[in-house]
C-alpha cells in the first residue's frame, strides 16, 4: 500500500515536476517565436542583440526579454552551429538564468543550454563568467560557443595560463569570459596585490554560469586557493629528517585511514628523539620542546610522505619532478605542488631536486569567492545528493530537468567477490564476453595503480584496450571520442568534466582529424569524410543491436557522484547500455568505512571461490559508507568555511581599504588620522589614562617617540611644567610631528608628497597583511587543541583572529607614521615592482589529505596562443631584468631566460 507521501506525489508529481510544468508556458511562447525568428535575415537576427540593449537601457527586464532573448539564440545557434535547441533545454536556459542548478543527464546537450542563460545576461554588458573546469574546455567552448555570440554581436574572451597581462584584461572586458575556477580565482588575488586599479584585469563581479557546479562547488571547495612566494632553502633539513624516519618501525606509529592522518606512538616518539639527537637536529631531549616547533613540523610531514603517499596512486615521477595525481579526474597536475612542506618531503623520499617552501601572500576558498557573484548559476549531471549543501552553503536550489528522450539504460546490482582476484577474473571474464559480441566497454578505476594492474590482466588475456589516466593525459579526448566504437574496451581513472561526448560507432569529427589531417581539403577529402561517415552510422547501429556501451565500474568511490558521473557515460539521448560494478572486500571504501562483520559474515557463508554475490544488504552496507564519507567531507568543507569566513571579514576590509587608497587622489587625511593614533598609543602605553606625572615611563616614551617619530624633543622640559598631562604631550607631539612634514614635503616637488604617501600606505598595508596570513596559518594549525581545554575551538579562533586584526592595525597605524616621518624621502614615490604572475607560486591545498590541484597544467596548443618569438643572432648576454632582446615586451627572465 502506498505511503501518503508517495500517493501525493502520484497524484500530483514531485516539487521538481511542478516547477519544471510551471515553466511550459514560457516554452510554448518561445516556440511560437520560431517562425517569426527563422524569417528574418543574418543582419536582422543579429540587430536583434542591439534593440535588446536598447530595450534594456529604456528600463525593461531581463525577465520580460527572455522569450525573445531565447528565440533568437535557438534560431542563431541552427545557422552557425546546426543545432536547435530542444525543450528541455529552454528548460535547463531558465533555470540557469534564474540563478539555480540545471541538473541534466550526460549527453543532453549542457553546453548549448548555457547559451541562452549567458547571451541574456551579457546583454547587460557587465561581463558574464563561464567557469569551466580545465583549460582545454576553456578554450575549446570559447572557440566553438563564441561562433555563436560573434554572430549575434557579442565579445568572447578566454582565460588561460600564461596569458599576458594585457590580453587577460581584454578577455575580462569582453561580454563573455571563459575560464576555469583557478584562473578566476587566482586572478581575484593577484588583482588585490596589485598597486594601480589601471593594472587589475577584472572587473566588478556580475554573473557566472559554472559547468560541473559539483566538482567545482563541492569537490574542489575543500581545497583554499592560496598564492604564495618561496622561502628560505632548507633541503638539506628535508634530506637528514626522511632518512631518520626511515628507520622506524611499524609499531613506532599508527595510521589512521579515515582521517588521513598519521602520529606517532610514544615508543615511536622516545625512538625519533633519541635518533634526531644522534643527528644533532634536537635541542635538549624533548622533540615537544617550543625550540623543537620546526623538527616536529619535518618530521610529521616525513611520515605522511613515507608511510601514507604511494607513488602511481598519489603522483608519479616524471623528468625528476614529482608530479601529482588529482583524486577527483586522475589528471596528472603538473606544475602543481602540495603545501606546508609536504611536496619537499616527497621530493626527499623519491631522491629527486628539492624545491624551496613558500610563504602565503594571499588566499580565499572557492566558496567566499563565488558568494561575491551577485548571481550564480551551475549545470552537471550530478547535483540531487548534495543539493542540501548546495542551499545551506551557496544559496542555490537544484533542479532536474528531464531527458529530451527516454533513459534505456539498464542499471544491474553490484556483484561483490571474496577477494581482489577473483574480481578482476571476473572483470575480465565480463569485458571479454562484451567485447567478443561487439559492445563498447568503458571500465572505470580510481587510480592509476588499478588501471595498469587491469591493463596487465587483460593484456595477458590478449583483449585489445586503451588506456586512458593521467600518463596519457595528451590523447585524452581522442581516446574518449572513439570509447563507443564496435568492440572497444577503454580503461579510465575518472569520468569527470572529460567534455568528449562518447558516441555509439564513433565521433566523426574526431576520425577526421584523426584520418584526414594530412589531406588537402577538395573532392577527395570530402568523399573521404562522407566514406567515415557511412561507416559510423552503420557502426552505430550494431553497436545498438550488441547493447550499446557497457560501463564497468571497478570499485565504488567514495562518493556517490562520481559512480553516477560514469553510469551516466551510457544510454545518452535514448542510446541502449547498462552499468555494473563488480566490487570486493578489498577494496578500500568497503575496507575502511565498510559494515565489516555484516560483510564477513554474508561473504563467507558458503560462497565459493570465484563466486559472486548479489544481495541488497550488501548494497545498503555500501551506501551507507558512501554516505559516511560524503558527510565527513561535507564537515571538512563546512569547517573549512567558517575558519574561512572570519578570514574572509578581514580580506575584505584590507582589500576595499586598498582600493579606496588606489582611487583616491590624495591619502593626507587618512595618514593624519593614522599619525594622530599612534601618537595617542605611545603617550597611553607609557603615560596610562588615570596615573600621576611621576608613575610615567619618560625613559620608554622618549625612545618610542625617538623610534617613532625621529624626533627628540624636550619631555623633559615638558615635564617640569604645573599644567603636565596626557593631553598636553599628545598635542605638542601632533604639533611638532606637523612641522617637520611639512619641512620635507617643502623641499620635494608638487604632488610628490600625496605619490609617496600612496605608495607607503599600500606597502604597509601588504606586507602586514602578509604577516597576519601567516600567523592565522599557525593559529588554525594549532587551535584544536583548545578542545581539551573544553574550549570550542572555532570560536576561539574567532576571538584571537580578532585581536591579531586588530594589532596588525596598529603595526600598519605604525609603520606609516614611522616611514614617513623617519625615512629619507626620496625625489621620486617608490614604485613597487609586481612579481610578474609566473613568479607567483599558486597552490590549491586539500586540508584532508593534504593533495594540491592548484597551479594550472600548461596551456593547450590553440589559436590565443603566441608563440614565442626568436630571440636575435646578436643577442649576447642580458641581464634577467632587462627587456629581452626578442621584442616580446617582456623580462628576459620571463621570456627567453625563464629558467
Amino acid at each position: 500500500m502506498l505511503g501518503l507521501d508517495a500517493l501525493a506525489k502520484r497524484l500530483f508529481g514531485s516539487s521538481n515536476d511542478r516547477y519544471v510544468a510551471s515553466l511550459k508556458p514560457t516554452i510554448r511562447r518561445i516556440g511560437e517565436l520560431e517562425p517569426e525568428f527563422e524569417a528574418l535575415s543574418d543582419d536582422e537576427l543579429t540587430g536583434k542583440t542591439v534593440e535588446f540593449r536598447k530595450r534594456l537601457a529604456d528600463g525593461e527586464k531581463l525577465d520580460a526579454l527572455l522569450p525573445e532573448a531565447f528565440a533568437t539564440v535557438r534560431e542563431g545557434s541552427k545557422r552557425v552551429l546546426g543545432m536547435r535547441h530542444f525543450d528541455v533545454q529552454l528548460v535547463g536556459g531558465i533555470v540557469l538564468h534564474r540563478g539555480e542548478i540545471a541538473e541534466m543527464r550526460t549527453g543532453e546537450g549542457k553546453t548549448l543550454v548555457a547559451t541562452c542563460a549567458v547571451y541574456l545576461n551579457a546583454l547587460e554588458g557587465k561581463g558574464v563568467h563561464v567557469v569551466t573546469v580545465n583549460d582545454y574546455l576553456a578554450s575549446r567552448d570559447a572557440a566553438w560557443m563564441g561562433r555563436l555570440y560573434t554572430f549575434l554581436g557579442l565579445s568572447v574572451g578566454v582565460i588561460i595560463p600564461d596569458l599576458p597581462e594585457d590580453e587577460r584584461r581584454n578577455a575580462y572586458a569582453a561580454d563573455i569570459t571563459y575560464g576555469t575556477n583557478n584562473e578566476f580565482g587566482f586572478d581575484y588575488l593577484r588583482d588585490n596585490m596589485k598597486y594601480s586599479r589601471a593594472s587589475m584585469v577584472q572587473r566588478p563581479f556580475n554573473y557566472a554560469v559554472v559547468d560541473e557546479v559539483d566538482s567545482v562547488l563541492i569537490d574542489e571547495a575543500r581545497t583554499p586557493l592560496i598564492i604564495s612566494g618561496p622561502t628560505e632553502d632548507k633541503s638539506e633539513m628535508y634530506v637528514a629528517v626522511d632518512k631518520i624516519v626511515r628507520q622506524l618501525g611499524e609499531d613506532d606509529y599508527e595510521i589512521d585511514e579515515k582521517q588521513k592522518s598519521i602520529q606517532l606512538t610514544e615508543d615511536g616518539t622516545e625512538r625519533i628523539e633519541r635518533l634526531l639527537e644522534d643527528a644533532g637536529l634536537l635541542e635538549g631531549s624533548n622533540l615537544y620542546d617550543i625550540e623543537n616547533t620546526q623538527i616536529v613540523h619535518h618530521t610529521n610531514q616525513a611520515l605522511r610522505a613515507i608511510k601514507m603517499f604511494k607513488r602511481d596512486t598519489d603522483y608519479i615521477v616524471k623528468d625528476g619532478k614529482i608530479v601529482i595525481i588529482d583524486e577527483f579526474t586522475g589528471r596528472m597536475m603538473d606544475g602543481r605542488r602540495w603545501s606546508d612542506g609536504l611536496h619537499q618531503a616527497v621530493e626527499a623520499k623519491e631522491d629527486v631536486d628539492i624545491k624551496p617552501e613558500n610563504q602565503t601572500l594571499a588566499t580565499i576558498t572557492f566558496q567566499n569567492y563565488f558568494r561575491m557573484y551577485p548571481k550564480l548559476s551551475g549545470m552537471t549531471g550530478t547535483a540531487a545528493t548534495e543539493a542540501p549543501e548546495f542551499y545551506d552553503i551557496y544559496k542555490l536550489n537544484v533542479v532536474e530537468i528531464p531527458t529530451n528522450l527516454p533513459v534505456q539504460r539498464e542499471d544491474y546490482d553490484d556483484q561483490f567477490f571474496k577477494n581482489a582476484e577473483d574480481k578482476y577474473k571476473a572483470i575480465v571474464v565480463a569485458i571479454r564476453e562484451a567485447a567478443a559480441k561487439g559492445q563498447p566497454v568503458l571500465v572505470g578505476t580510481t587510480s592509476i595503480e588499478r588501471s595498469e594492474l587491469l591493463s596487465a590482466f587483460l593484456k595477458k588475456e590478449g583483449v585489445d584496450h586503451s588506456v586512458l589516466n593521467a600518463r596519457f593525459h595528451e590523447q585524452e579526448a581522442h581516446i574518449v571520442a572513439q570509447a563507443g566504437r564496435l568492440g572497444a574496451v577503454t580503461i579510465a581513472t575518472n569520468m569527470a568534466g572529460r567534455g568528449t561526448d562518447i558516441q555509439l560507432g564513433g565521433n566523426v569529427d574526431f576520425r577526421v582529424a584523426d584520418e584526414l589531417s594530412a589531406m588537402e581539403d577538395g573532392p577527395d577529402k570530402t568523399r573521404e569524410i562522407e566514406r567515415i561517415e557511412q561507416e559510423i552510422k552503420a557502426e552505430r547501429e550494431a553497436v545498438k543491436q550488441a547493447g550499446g556501451l557497457f560501463v564497468l565500474g571497478t570499485e565504488r568511490h567514495e562518493s556517490r557522484r562520481i559512480d553516477n558521473q560514469l553510469r551516466g557515460r551510457s544510454g545518452r539521448q535514448g542510446d541502449p547500455g547498462l552499468s555494473r560494478f563488480f566490487l570486493s572486500l578489498e577494496d578500500d571504501l568497503l575496507r575502511i568505512f565498510g559494515q565489516q562483520n555484516l560483510l564477513n559474515r554474508m561473504m563467507n557463508s558458503s560462497l565459493e571461490e570465484g563466486e559472486a554475490i548479489e544481495h541488497p544488504w550488501i548494497s545498503k552496507a555500501i551506501e551507507t559508507a558512501q554516505k559516511k564519507v560524503e558527510a565527513r567531507n561535507y564537515d571538512v568543507r563546512k569547517q573549512l568555511l567558517q575558519y574561512d569566513d572570519v578570514m574572509n571579514d578581514q580580506r575584505k576590509v584590507v582589500y576595499q581599504q586598498r582600493e579606496e587608497v588606489m582611487d583616491s587622489e590624495r591619502v593626507d587625511d587618512v595618514v593624519e588620522e593614522m599619525r594622530a593614533e599612534t601618537i595617542e598609543e605611545i603617550i597611553t602605553l607609557n603615560a596610562p589614562p588615570g596615573s600621576y606625572p611621576e608613575q610615567w615611563n619618560v625613559e620608554g616614551l622618549k625612545e618610542e617617540v625617538s623610534r617613532v617619530l625621529g624626533m627628540e624633543p624636550p619631555i623633559d622640559a615638558w615635564m617640569q611644567e604645573d599644567a603636565v598631562d596626557q593631553e598636553l604631550f599628545v598635542g605638542r607631539l601632533e604639533e611638532a610631528a606637523k612641522s617637520d612634514l611639512e619641512e620635507k614635503v617643502a623641499r620635494l616637488p608638487e604632488g610628490r608628497w600625496r605619490e609617496i604617501e600612496k605608495s607607503f600606505l599600500l606597502q604597509s598595508i601588504d606586507y602586514r597583511w602578509k604577516e597576519h596570513l601567516a600567523t592565522l596559518d599557525a593559529l588554525r594549525s594549532s587551535i584544536g587543541l583548545r578542545a581539551y581545554a573544553q574550549k570550542q575551538p572555532i570560536n576561539e579562533y574567532k576571538k584571537e583572529a580578532f585581536a591579531l586584526f586588530e594589532a596588525m592595525l596598529t603595526h600598519i597605524r605604525e609603520d606609516v607614521t614611522r616611514m614617513l616621518l623617519t625615512a629619507r624621502l626620496p625625489e621620486r614615490a617608490p614604485e613597487p615592482e609586481m612579481p610578474a604572475p609566473s613568479e607567483f607560486v599558486t597552490t590549491h591545498i586539500d586540508p584532508l589529505t593534504g593533495r594540491d590541484d592548484s597551479a594550472p597544467p600548461s596551456r593547450p596548443a590553440g589559436p590565443t596562443q603566441t608563440a614565442q618569438r626568436p630571440m636575435p643572432d646578436n643577442a649576447g648576454p642580458v641581464n634577467r631584468n632587462a627587456p629581452c632582446p626578442c621584442g616580446s615586451g617582456r623580462k628576459y627572465k620571463h621570456c627567453h631566460g625563464a629558467l
